[in-house]
């Protein structure tokens, strides 16, 4: 290969590849969380990162966005425990 082929190798990823990594991590947060001691912590970070609210009056406003990727990070393994049980 010379050229664009290169290129368009470089480009064109193996989408199996990424849904099989996408789902080896949606299991291995699955089997984290799944037990009793998992599903305390799970518990605990919706109180303290989702259950709460996200901007309050007197803070400085960039305050918002830090709290968004807090909640952000605790849904997104919600996500995932959810899609690793219906695989």
């Amino acid at each position: 290969m010379s050229g664009w082929d290169e290129i368009e190798a470089l480009a064109t990823p193996d989408i199996r590849e990424a849904d099989q990594k996408r789902d080896d991590l949606d299991r291995l947060v699955l089997r984290v969380f799944n037990g009793e001691d998992g599903q305390k912590l799970l518990i605990w970070l919706r109180h303290m990162y989702v259950d709460v609210p996200i901007a309050v009056p007197g803070t400085d406003p960039s305050h918002a966005y830090y709290a968004d990727g807090q909640r952000s990070v605790v849904r997104d393994i919600q996500a995932r425990i959810k899609r690793a049980r219906n695989l």
